[in-house]
């Protein structure tokens, strides 16, 4: 079967030495199959001398038919906000344990990207957040994968923060923080902090509270379309979190604005992949 993806970009995981052998193996295959090649300037730079075209995420979003992401769910979460604009399709390769988003073995990627190429593969749509911080004048938008946290900083003190949805109040909460969270993200920090489990293909946002003080404030589940304002009502050095990537220090009056963003990541998987079992396998629950 004659393939789509006819220009593949290889992304390896940053500052990684060991991603250069499983990167190049791919990268010879693929050369094999008539593929062309591209890699960004840090994955070039753990590889070494390479005769691939060396171009900017950006230029890879708008030229690449799939991304290859080799590494960890952290190295997926970083590309996928990077990449999302441009709707390139991505396949997540992990060098260690099954990871939720980079469910590929590096020791079975050759042959699992070569039935990839050969249209055998499922897609899964995943949804992003965009969160717009406005502080004073200052207004800034960053994109989440998985969460936006808003919560306490090094002090430790709790803060008080005012939830709206839509423009409707919601409740005042003191807490640690509180969580808004994709159904990606709800296997990650939300998961931890006692929200549900959320299967990729709802389009939801959950809420989930950070060991509030009041044991009423629970986790609640709205519709994608809706807008959650959190605004800092009393903190002593509140933060807003997004991914663990990217990180903003607050101020009381400080509001973050949360909805969906308008591009979605396309996450390709096996033929055979099944979400409940990747579930089962990652947190070892009871097998039949």
């Amino acid at each position: 079967m004659k393939s789509s993806f006819k220009t593949v970009a290889l992304i390896g995981k940053y500052k990684s030495p060991e991603v250069a052998a499983p990167l190049m193996k791919l990268a010879r295959y693929l050369e094999r199959r008539k593929v062309k090649v591209l890699i960004d300037p840090l994955t070039a730079a753990q590889v070494g001398r390479a005769r691939y075209p060396v171009k900017k995420l950006e230029a890879l979003g708008r030229e690449a038919d799939l991304a290859v992401v080799i590494g960890g769910d952290g190295t997926m979460l970083n590309i996928a906000r990077t990449l999302a604009p441009y709707e390139v399709a991505l396949v997540g390769v992990n060098q260690g344990r099954l990871g939720f988003l980079t469910d590929i073995s590096v020791n079975n990627m050759v042959t699992t990207i070569g039935t990839i190429l050969d249209g055998k593969f499922v897609t899964e749509s995943r949804m992003l957040l965009e969160g717009r911080v406005r502080s004073g004048k200052k207004k800034t938008g960053v994109l989440a994968f998985n969460d936006v946290v808003v919560g306490k900083g090094p002090r430790g003190n709790m803060v008080e923060l005012e939830v709206r949805i839509d423009g409707e109040f919601i409740y005042r909460q003191r807490s640690d923080g509180l969580i808004v969270a994709t159904p990606t993200g709800s296997t990650a920090y939300a998961m931890s902090a006692g929200g549900p489990i959320v299967h990729p293909a709802l389009s939801v946002i959950a809420l989930v509270p950070v060991s509030p003080h009041t044991l009423s404030n629970r986790p609640i589940v709205v519709s994608s379309d809706r807008v959650v304002d959190i605004i800092i009502r009393n903190a002593a050095d509140p933060r807003v979190h997004f991914d663990s990537h990217t990180r903003f220090d607050l101020r009381e009056g400080d509001r973050i604005t949360v909805r969906r963003y308008p591009h979605a990541i396309s996450l390709l998987h096996p033929a055979k992949h099944s979400y409940y079992r990747m579930l089962r396998e990652k947190l070892n629950w009871n097998r039949e």
